[in-house]
């Protein structure tokens, strides 16, 4: 911005000849050769002192102008808007607003996103705790069963039980296959083993398999119930021992458990 310089210094002579205007009165001891009616043939060619006002006057035009440049050049590199914005028709208060809005607007989430983050959520609460519930057996049949899953129990089943001692039981699942050892009336040198079914699945070396005895047939005997998971397999007690069910005895078997509602044992 173009800056006036001003001195106080007395403004130059002129390299002309000084001509001075006088009122027509003669000076003493010099000659008048100026009257009141004599006009100087050259006017006097220093340039007059600028007063405060036209300087003001100058720096605010020069003022304007450098804003018009200034306005000029920002016009250039401005990115002109389309003829179809509709933010260009409006005033510059109501353009923030409404550029304000379309922003907010861009930034709003469609509900179905809120629906599947929750979703999603129970979706991984759910796995959480399954995996945790699974844990959680898995850790009290350790206690209760050990490795390999073992269950053992004393019952009267009529075997070599003359000395008045209860035939014990042991039932192990061994890799997946459930095996049963009777030790009839306590004495291990009659010890039997019954082949029981075969799990399949994960983790099926960790199923507990547990014992009851009941008389399915009325025979009048306790036969032995092997209960697995959500499943069962029954042993007849027949001729000093236990043996897996024929054809023909699966549909009485069936019929006893309807009757007591007995699914578990």
């Amino acid at each position: 911005m173009p800056i006036i310089e001003t001195f106080d210094e007395v403004t130059p002579r002129s390299v002309l000849r000084h001509r001075p205007v006088l009122d027509g009165t003669p000076i003493a001891g010099k000659r008048s050769v100026v009257t009141a009616a004599t006009v100087p043939a050259v006017q006097r060619a220093s340039r007059p002192r600028l007063s405060l006002a036209d300087t003001g006057d100058d720096v605010a035009e020069w003022q304007r102008s450098d804003e018009g440049e200034e306005s000029n050049v920002a016009k250039a590199g401005q990115v002109m808007r389309p003829a179809w914005s509709i933010a260009g028709l409006l005033p510059r208060t109501s353009r923030l607003a409404w550029v304000g809005s379309r922003e907010m607007r861009s930034l709003q989430v469609h509900p179905l996103l809120y629906l599947s983050l929750g979703m999603f959520a129970m979706l991984l609460l759910w796995m959480g705790l399954s995996t945790a519930l699974g844990w959680f057996h898995i850790v009290m049949d350790d206690i209760h069963y050990g490795r390999p899953r073992t269950y053992q129990v004393d019952a009267w089943v009529g075997h070599n039980e003359q000395s008045g001692n209860k035939s014990h039981f042991v039932a192990i699942n061994l890799s997946g296959h459930i095996e049963i050892i009777e030790i009839p009336g306590g004495d291990a040198t009659h010890a039997r083993i019954y082949i029981g079914p075969q799990l399949y699945g994960p983790d099926s070396d960790l199923v507990p398999a547990t014992l009851s005895f009941l008389d399915v047939n009325g025979d009048h005997l306790p036969d032995m119930v092997i209960s697995f998971q959500e499943s069962r397999t029954v042993f007849l007690n027949d001729q000093g021992g236990f043996r897996p069910l024929k054809l023909a005895e699966h549909r009485q078997v069936e019929q006893f458990f309807q009757q007591n509602n007995k699914k578990e044992l």
